[in-house]
């Protein structure tokens, strides 16, 4: 696919998703803050938006910054976190990250994919999401759906999310790397899902190699 088909669909699915919820992280990002993206995302994995949403609002209200954080007892923010995935191993996750963002980096989320990954708890995608959502740094964020979607169109032929990430780099343009995540997810969650997507109502039907599809909608 050319960059230009690429240009293309991405323009078809930011119409087509105008109409769904943006993922969560989305939400929480459109304040800016490194540090709310970053424990927002660590709430996010493998748990539903709308949980996420609301256990981020709890936590935040009682928390925002690092200093607060680690003044709050792990029961507190176990039980201001929960339903959330594997809520008691988050808890411990956030406080020990926000104590080394104390230590190490004068309370402040370092804006480096490295050093950012150096953080525990923290992998790739929410690196990323970090850079892209906190910081405004041109970063691709992959996480099922932009694995998944990136290889049923036909943009890319990879295994996993991490060659997933190189290769989109070399076919996105750059000015739309930070709100790739966004689009896809939002599409992903509604429409391009991973079992018997609704290609009917899909406005980029045409451009799409349907790759894994064996029933679709």
């Amino acid at each position: 696919m050319s960059a230009g088909q690429v240009s293309s669909v991405l323009r078809l699915v930011r119409v087509q998703v105008k109409a769904y919820t943006v993922p969560s992280v989305t939400l929480v990002a459109k304040g800016r803050d490194p540090y709310r993206v970053l424990v927002s995302c660590i709430l996010s994995l493998r748990t539903k938006d709308k949980t996420t949403i609301g256990s981020s609002a709890r936590l935040f209200r009682a928390a925002d910054n690092p200093a607060d954080m680690v003044k709050l007892p792990a029961g507190k923010i176990r039980k201001l976190i929960y339903p959330v995935g594997f809520y008691r191993n988050k808890s411990r996750v956030i406080l020990e990250l926000s104590r080394k963002l104390i230590r190490d980096y004068s309370g402040k989320v370092p804006d480096s994919l490295e050093e950012l990954l150096g953080l525990k708890g923290v992998g790739r995608k929410t690196a990323n999401l970090v850079l892209g959502l906190g910081f405004g740094i041109p970063a691709i964020c992959v996480d099922t759906h932009v694995h998944r979607i990136s290889n049923r169109l036909g943009w890319v032929n990879t295994g996993i999310p991490e060659e997933t990430e190189f290769a989109l780099r070399k076919i996105i343009p750059r000015k739309d790397w930070i709100e790739l995540n966004t689009l896809l997810v939002a599409f992903g969650q509604n429409l391009c899902v991973p079992v018997s997507p609704f290609c009917s109502r899909c406005r980029v039907y045409k451009f799409c190699g349907r790759k894994g599809v064996i029933k679709f909608r």
